[in-house]
């Protein structure tokens, strides 16, 4: 169906003065916030503007969020993976989470389940915490609820191997973490 010309709208920027177009009043906005940060500790409202903890003897309970508050209601730490009622790996091997992952840092193998309340289970699932950007998509996708986003935000590792979380040490998460609520 060919286009007709009433379908059609042009819409025509608006056109900017001389202060618009070298973008002043933006520097200035952003002069204003830096000053208001500046005299805010100046004044003696550091409570405000600084929050430097002495981390790993003072930890942080709270994440901020994007209004200023705290509040750990959006922050996404370390994945584990969940167990049923009965203690056995909550995951079916559908594959959904590794499909949705942006950063292609899940790997798994699905192998015929020995449990009659399901088909497969996952031999073998990785996660390269390393390569992971943390965005959650694996855990939207996941249809049983198996794979989720702790509040944990402390893992290291010396090397780059010990990052890569396999089956055993995503279930280990799940047993430190069970009491806490995830995201």
């Amino acid at each position: 169906m060919p286009l007709r010309d009433e379908d059609i709208y042009v819409i025509d920027p608006p056109k900017m003065g001389f202060m618009e177009a070298s973008y002043m009043p933006e520097v200035v906005k952003g002069l204003g916030t830096t000053f208001r940060h500046m005299f805010g500790v100046i004044t003696g409202n550091k409570k405000k503007y600084l929050k430097t903890i002495q981390y790993p003897e003072e930890r942080r309970e709270e994440m901020p969020i994007a209004d200023g508050g705290m509040e750990m209601s959006n922050y996404r730490g370390v994945h584990r993976l969940n167990r049923d009622e009965k203690g056995r790996v909550k995951c079916v091997a559908c594959f959904m989470c590794s499909t949705a992952c942006p950063a292609n840092c899940i790997h798994i193998e699905g192998e015929e389940s020995p449990w009659d309340d399901r088909e497969k289970y996952p031999r073998k699932f990785d996660i390269d915490e390393l390569r992971c950007i943390y965005c959650g998509m694996c855990e939207e996708a996941c249809p049983v609820d198996a794979i989720e986003l702790t509040p944990e935000y402390d893992i290291v590792g010396m090397s780059r191997q010990e990052m890569i979380f396999d089956k055993q040490k995503l279930l280990s998460v799940y047993d430190q973490t069970v009491g806490k609520k995830p995201m």
